[in-house]
């Protein structure tokens, strides 16, 4: 762009010069020649012509050198972050400002849990992006990209039917290359009727596609790697760095925005008894059957830990301490249905909390976890919310 701006003021300044040239020159006319005739007006008037053309080509020129500025600095931003969620919305933004794109979509196979994609979009509904599925052919030969166009029937009152706003009318979609081939799908969308991508479009998103799957690549393996580092071996549940670090951070956001969050932590009732009993691998073995009955008891908004030893803890967002009582329930109701392990039906014990206005982190769980040793001293097998002193 300074390029571009350097030669801007040259030619200004050439321009400039020229019409001082002809100012003087024009002192020297004869004073019969008609305003507006003769070879000197005819030379302003062609010298006007080319002022305008060469202010259109430098501004050409200019927003050309804007545009390359631009996705250069998302290139470098690509190539210089390892979060994910920040990847996919640099690469979205970088593929919605494609001349005449109204969306983006970004699909990674796999990475996204359960073997699903990871789906990522700009301008498109939930329902619009889950409708799309972009494969290559069934061949399975390696492909440029896919040219998408949208024929619809006509309603009755002349709109395209069955949509509240325009609907996708072309797409154009080039393979997200990785270390070991395509990792998934770049496509941009218009809502334009007869908007057309052209081959220029295609050569640029291939360019960003080539620099945003390496990106993609590098910052999913981070997070499945920070993902395994923040799960406990034993019984896959998060572990208690990762529990005391969320804790943290949902307690600042609780108190920031006046919202409520409770706590529950609890443990197996005379867990040491069962390790003496079947040892200590089936004791572990009891603890992973555990903790599958906790995964399938909590609500997909809960976050489920493994805080150390038999003891256990779930984090509740915007419950109040009510509700972890009735989690406790559900969870002792689950337990009891079948055995654990070779340790047949066993019972918990619980400490519940709700957070208070003074409470930090800390205290939030010192509460809770002084509840759950109140639990046990009021005879086991129970949930005991914190400041209750009739247990």
């Amino acid at each position: 762009m300074t390029t571009a701006l350097v030669a801007l003021g040259a030619v200004l300044v050439t321009l400039g010069v020229v019409l001082v040239i002809l100012l003087v020159a024009r002192r020297g006319t004869p004073a019969f020649e008609p305003e507006g005739t003769g070879e000197l007006a005819l030379a302003v008037r062609e010298l006007n012509t080319r002022m305008d053309g060469l202010f259109r080509e430098l501004t050409q020129a200019l927003e050309r050198s804007q545009e390359s500025e631009r996705r250069g600095k998302n290139f470098g931003e690509l190539a210089g972050s390892i979060d994910l969620d920040e990847v996919l919305t640099r690469v979205l933004e970088a593929a919605g400002a494609t001349p005449g794109a109204d969306a983006a979509l970004v699909t990674v196979a796999g990475g996204g849990g359960a073997g699903k994609p990871i789906v990522a979009t700009l301008g498109l509904s939930t329902e619009e992006a889950e409708r799309q599925a972009l494969a290559g052919p069934p061949d399975g030969r390696q492909i440029r990209s896919v040219a998408i166009s949208y024929d619809y029937p006509e309603a009755t009152n002349g709109d395209v039917e069955s949509h509240a706003g325009e609907p996708v009318r072309a797409g154009l979609a080039v393979p997200l290359p990785g270390e070991a081939g395509t990792i998934g799908m770049l496509t941009v969308f218009t809502r334009s009727a007869g908007r057309t991508f052209t081959p220029e479009d295609r050569m640029e998103l291939e360019q960003l596609a080539e620099r945003a799957g390496p990106a993609i690549e590098n910052a999913r393996r981070f997070r499945e790697a920070r993902q395994l580092a923040d799960l406990d071996a034993l019984t896959g549940l998060h572990n208690r760095r990762y529990f005391h670090d969320t804790l943290a951070r949902e307690v600042a956001r609780a108190h920031r925005y006046g919202r409520q969050l409770s706590l529950i932590v609890f443990d197996l009732d005379d867990f040491k008894a069962i390790n003496d009993r079947i040892g200590h691998l089936a004791g572990d073995a009891v603890l992973a059957d555990a903790a599958d009955v906790v995964r399938s008891v909590v609500r997909t908004a809960d976050i489920a830990c493994r805080v150390g030893g038999d003891e256990f803890a779930v984090i509740l967002p915007e419950s109040s301490v009510q509700e972890a009582e009735q989690l406790y329930t559900r969870l002792q109701q689950a337990l009891e249905q079948r055995p654990i392990g070779d340790a047949g039906r066993i019972r918990l014990s619980a400490g519940v909390a709700e957070l208070a206005q003074g409470d930090d982190s800390r205290a939030f769980f010192e509460r809770a976890d002084d509840a759950l040793y109140g639990a046990k001293e009021a005879g086991k097998g129970r949930a005991v919310a914190a400041g209750d002193t009739s247990a």
